[in-house]
Order: C-alpha cells, then sequence, then structure tokens
C-alpha cells in the first residue's frame, strides 16, 4: 500500500534575507484571495504557541505589511500581492534546572537517552516554562548543547506530550551537530508502536502525504497541500484483533503529529488520541493514546558505533492488547 504526496503547495513562506530569521513573507496565489489576513497567518505561522488575539495585535502595532503598506485585522488578501510579517521580540525565556525524576535508558559524555513517560512535555515554551524534559535534563546533566537556544538546550528531535518512549539529547555541540544530520540523512532508526481503531487491510504500505496546519484549529495538523511539508511513514501489521490493529510505524521525516495525522488519514485513528481520535467510549482502558516510540538506533556522534535502544509498551497500552488477546 502506497498513499502519494500531493502537488508541491502553492503558498509557502519564506526567510526575508533582509529581515532576517524574524522575517517571514508570502506571495498570496489564488486559493488564499479573499482571506482575512488575520485568519491566513494564524494558518501559516509555524509552531503552537502564537494565539489569534496575539497575530491581530501585532498587526495592530504595524508588524504586518500587505504590498509594503500596513492593514487592519480583517482586511482581505488579493492575488499577487506581498505578505510580510516582522516578527516582534519576544520576552526572553530561559529553561532552569529541577529535580525531576529521568529513566536514563543510556548515558555518556556526548549523549543521553532517556525513556519518556506520557504526559511529559519535552521543551517549555511561552505559557509553559517549567516541569518539562529539557527542564529535568538540565538538572541531571548540568550542560547541554547550545545550537538550540535557552529554550531547547540539547534537543535534537522530539516526541508529542501525549507519545511515550525513547528521546536521545545532545551534551555538546559536537553531538548535537553529528544527530542532527543523522536525522537530516533519514539514518536515525525510529520505530513506534500503535494500536488503532479498525482493520488495517494491508500488512504493510508506505503513507507519503505532505502535513500542514489545520485552517479550522491551527492546534491541529492536517494532510493537505497548503503551507505543507512532506511527510512519509511506513507501516508493518503486528496483530489484528477484528476492530482494532496493532501496527509499528517507522518515520522517514519527523512532522508536528505525524503519525497521528497518518493514521487519521487512510481512516486507522490511534486508540485513546484526545485530538485525532475521535471514539470516546472505545478507549480499553487506556490513560492517554496508544502510540509508543519503542525503538531508537543511531550512530554515536564521537566513536561512530551503532546504538541501538528499545523501550517496552507503557503498562495500560500491554493490558489493552491483553484485553483484546483474551476476549
Amino acid at each position: 500500500m502506497s498513499i502519494p504526496t500531493g502537488k508541491r503547495p502553492p503558498v509557502l513562506p519564506e526567510e526575508d534575507d533582509e529581515g532576517g530569521a524574524g522575517t517571514m513573507s508570502w506571495e498570496i496565489g489564488e486559493e488564499a484571495a479573499g482571506q482575512r489576513v488575520d485568519k491566513f497567518l494564524t494558518a501559516a505561522i509555524e509552531g503552537e504557541t502564537v494565539s489569534r488575539s496575539q497575530i491581530q495585535d501585532w498587526i495592530r502595532d504595524g508588524h504586518v505589511l500587505v504590498g509594503g503598506m500596513k492593514v487592519k485585522p480583517n482586511a482581505k488578501l488579493q492575488a499577487g500581492s506581498a505578505l510580510t510579517l516582522v516578527m516582534p521580540d519576544a520576552a526572553p525565556i530561559e529553561a532552569q534546572p529541577e529535580d525531576i525524576p529521568l529513566n536514563v535508558v543510556y548515558e555518556d559524555g556526548d549523549v543521553i537517552v532517556i525513556d519518556k513517560p506520557r504526559g511529559f512535555v519535552v521543551h517549555p515554551a511561552p505559557g509553559h516554562a517549567s516541569g518539562t524534559v529539557v527542564n529535568a535534563l538540565l538538572h541531571h546533566c548540568r550542560d547541554l548543547s547550545g545550537i538550540n537556544g535557552s529554550l531547547r538546550p540539547g534537543i535534537v528531535h522530539r516526541i508529542d506530550k501525549d507519545t511515550s518512549g525513547l528521546l536521545m539529547a545532545a551534551k555538546n555541540d559536537l553531538a548535537h551537530a553529528s544527530l542532527a544530520q543523522q536525522l537530516k540523512d533519514h539514518s536515525v532508526t525510529r520505530r513506534y508502536t500503535a494500536l488503532v481503531y479498525g482493520n488495517v487491510p494491508h500488512d504493510r504500505g508506505t503513507i507519503d502525504a505532505p502535513i500542514g496546519r489545520d485552517t479550522s484549529d491551527r492546534k491541529l495538523f492536517t494532510v493537505t497541500e497548503k503551507g505543507a511539508k512532506r511527510a512519509v511513514t511506513h507501516f508493518n501489521v503486528l496483530e489484528r484483533f477484528g476492530d482494532y490493529t496493532l501496527v509499528e510505524l517507522q518515520l522517514e521525516t519527523g512532522r508536528t503529529h505525524q503519525i497521528r495525522v497518518h493514521m487519521k488519514y487512510i481512516g486507522h485513528t490511534i486508540v485513546g488520541d484526545p485530538f485525532y481520535g475521535g471514539r470516546a467510549g472505545r478507549t480499553l482502558g487506556m490513560e492517554g493514546q496508544a502510540l509508543h516510540a519503542g525503538v531508537l538506533g543511531f550512530d554515536h556522534p564521537r566513536s561512530g558505533d551503532r546504538l541501538l535502544f528499545e523501550s517496552p509498551l507503557p503498562q495500560d497500552m500491554e493490558h489493552a492488547l491483553y484485553m483484546l488477546r483474551t476476549r
């Protein structure tokens, strides 16, 4: 089974060489003509911490220009016009060490691998500056790579708050650069186990479908051609239970909510998924979503040795499988 990608999206944000990393610009295509400026930007901006009201404030404060002119939040876009957002300086936030227990799977002078429980946020963000994996790592390691700045020190990749399993972090810039390049080269092994609704008919397959922000709810993502990035997920059926299927998934790319969005796209949402699941009352006693990052492999950034780690399924997920196997 192979699900192909769509065409390249006609509207893509680009960094402005003059304005630096804090400036984004769009050339408005026919499909975006007639949209309100604030609605368009809400859907287009990467990240999950900027609200529509914040964007409206930026527009009123003159941080948004259409054709080089200030506009109102409800101004309608026209095809062919240039939209520019000059991001205002954010209030500085710096992650602080916190004595939070970590399940350390592997650690040396360059890297650390932890087994993250479900519900544990990976890094701080505005409005959520503490109680994260980064805060715990700073206390445990004392020092992490600085490539991703003060909010995400050491963080090379993420897994969702609602996903459990293996996560690697870099203790220095050499390690960070190596691990980041391996992710870019798709040489990092990342395999997940998920329990999904329905009977997945194909034993294996590849979902190659672009993911972008859902314009109806900017906290969610969807398969779309608008403002999207290529996303590829490979899957393999492990066990079928009639109305449920246990699958193993391997990421080729690492988009936000990628597995959850792709499984919804093919009609098999993850059991217990609070945002994409949509099947209340059929969670088999799960305390959250049944998605676990169970296998992580990479080349050690200094020695070059191949490292491979495995993590057992969470207890509630094991119990759900027991219920399905013995009913």
